[in-house]
């Protein structure tokens, strides 16, 4: 197998993993609100900390727990913002329609979505410490993250852009109120995972 190949297999196992951040992409997707601006950031803060990873700072960032444990609570506490959001938004359920709301500011759109990416302790271990470590043990470690980065392109890209085949399903209020609890229950758990 060749190293590019090893990389978009072990990207494309890391990221499918149902999570905060696709959980938000999915939701953008569905919405048709900064698509391509919200898979390009997610695509982007990939390609940066494999990038990272392979030079050599998940080395780095394994040396200093302290730091890993601030991120921890912070990325737990603001999950747990997002949670209570998402239930707030299932008590009243809309339907997906475009005329009766507004989007969201893009601002805010793209703010959350590096949020979900860089206050997520997950995403250093996975994408800086575990591919690094994976790139180091490759005959080619950049051609292993060059894989990786394009395993992350074709999903995101595939997940926010896919995401408008369900629109016909969440033109009813039922599925947007199952999607915020759904999203709801993967970002508390994913907080209490952080702490604990």
């Amino acid at each position: 197998m060749t190293s590019a190949l090893a990389g978009f297999l072990s990207g494309l196992s890391l990221i499918v993993a149902i999570g905060a951040q696709n959980a938000f992409v999915l939701r953008q997707g569905l919405r048709r609100e900064h698509v391509g601006a919200v898979v390009a950031v997610c695509v982007a803060a990939d390609v940066l900390l494999i990038a990272a990873g392979v030079g050599g700072l998940g080395t780095l960032v394994d040396s200093h727990p302290a730091a890993l444990a601030a991120a921890r609570y912070g990325g737990a506490a603001f999950l747990v913002v997002l949670a209570l959001a998402a239930v707030r938004r299932a008590r009243t359920p809309g339907r997906l329609d475009p005329a009766s709301s507004g989007p969201a500011g893009r601002g805010a759109v793209l703010a959350t979505c590096l949020a979900l990416t860089f206050l997520n302790p997950h995403v250093y271990l996975d994408t800086v410490v575990l591919l690094g470590s994976l790139a180091g043990q490759q005959d080619a470690p950049w051609g292993f993250a060059a894989g990786a980065a394009t395993a992350s392109a074709v999903w995101f890209t595939a997940l926010g852009l896919g995401a408008t085949r369900l629109r016909p399903l969440f033109a009813r209020p039922r599925a947007w109120q199952a999607l915020d609890l759904l999203v709801a229950a993967v970002m508390t758990t994913l907080a209490v995972l952080l702490v604990v």
